[in-house]
Protein backbone atom coordinates (compact mmCIF):
# COMPACT_ATOMS: atom_id res chain seq x y z
CA UNK A 1 0.00 0.00 0.00
CA UNK A 2 1.30 3.39 -0.83
CA UNK A 3 -0.13 6.82 -0.21
CA UNK A 4 0.34 9.12 -3.18
CA UNK A 5 2.84 11.94 -2.63
CA UNK A 6 0.21 14.42 -3.81
CA UNK A 7 -2.25 13.33 -1.13
CA UNK A 8 0.44 13.31 1.56
CA UNK A 9 1.33 16.87 0.57
CA UNK A 10 -2.19 18.22 1.11
CA UNK A 11 -3.24 16.20 4.19
CA UNK A 12 -2.79 17.97 7.52
CA UNK A 13 -3.42 17.06 11.15
CA UNK A 14 -7.01 18.21 11.77
CA UNK A 15 -6.15 19.34 15.31
CA UNK A 16 -3.13 21.46 14.40
CA UNK A 17 -4.54 23.05 11.26
CA UNK A 18 -7.35 24.54 13.39
CA UNK A 19 -4.74 26.49 15.35
CA UNK A 20 -2.46 27.54 12.49
CA UNK A 21 -3.12 27.06 8.79
CA UNK A 22 0.41 25.96 7.87
CA UNK A 23 0.81 23.54 10.82
CA UNK A 24 0.20 19.83 11.02
CA UNK A 25 2.37 18.46 8.24
CA UNK A 26 2.39 14.67 8.23
CA UNK A 27 5.07 12.03 7.71
CA UNK A 28 4.21 8.58 6.39
CA UNK A 29 5.61 5.92 8.74
CA UNK A 30 5.63 2.16 8.13
CA UNK A 31 3.38 2.83 5.10
CA UNK A 32 0.31 2.77 7.41
CA UNK A 33 0.70 5.71 9.83
CA UNK A 34 0.52 9.46 9.33
CA UNK A 35 2.52 11.18 12.08
CA UNK A 36 2.03 14.89 12.72
CA UNK A 37 5.30 16.85 12.80
CA UNK A 38 3.72 19.48 15.05
CA UNK A 39 1.86 17.62 17.81
CA UNK A 40 2.88 13.96 17.45
CA UNK A 41 -0.61 12.61 16.86
CA UNK A 42 -0.60 9.43 14.80
CA UNK A 43 -3.36 8.63 12.33
CA UNK A 44 -3.68 5.11 10.91
CA UNK A 45 -4.41 4.11 7.36
CA UNK A 46 -7.03 1.37 7.39
CA UNK A 47 -7.82 -0.40 4.15
CA UNK A 48 -5.74 2.30 2.39
CA UNK A 49 -7.92 5.11 3.82
CA UNK A 50 -6.44 7.74 6.18
CA UNK A 51 -8.46 7.88 9.42
CA UNK A 52 -8.11 11.59 10.15
CA UNK A 53 -10.21 11.76 13.32
CA UNK A 54 -8.65 13.77 16.15
CA UNK A 55 -9.79 11.12 18.64
CA UNK A 56 -7.90 8.47 16.67
CA UNK A 57 -4.76 10.62 16.57
CA UNK A 58 -5.06 11.19 20.34
CA UNK A 59 -5.27 7.44 20.92
CA UNK A 60 -1.75 6.95 19.53
CA UNK A 61 -0.24 10.33 20.47
CA UNK A 62 2.01 9.05 23.28
CA UNK A 63 3.12 5.89 21.49
CA UNK A 64 6.72 6.06 20.28
CA UNK A 65 6.90 5.84 16.48
CA UNK A 66 9.08 2.73 16.59
CA UNK A 67 6.49 0.92 18.72
CA UNK A 68 3.57 1.49 16.33
CA UNK A 69 2.20 -1.77 14.97
CA UNK A 70 2.93 -2.62 11.32
CA UNK A 71 -0.81 -3.04 10.81
CA UNK A 72 -3.09 -0.63 12.68
CA UNK A 73 -5.68 -2.47 14.78
CA UNK A 74 -9.32 -2.13 13.87
CA UNK A 75 -11.24 0.40 15.96
CA UNK A 76 -12.92 -0.73 19.15
CA UNK A 77 -16.67 -0.62 18.69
Amino acid sequence: MSLSPELLEILRCPACVQEKEDAGHLDLVKDVWLVCQTCGRKYPLRHEIPVMLIEEGDRWRNAPVDSLPDTPPEPVV
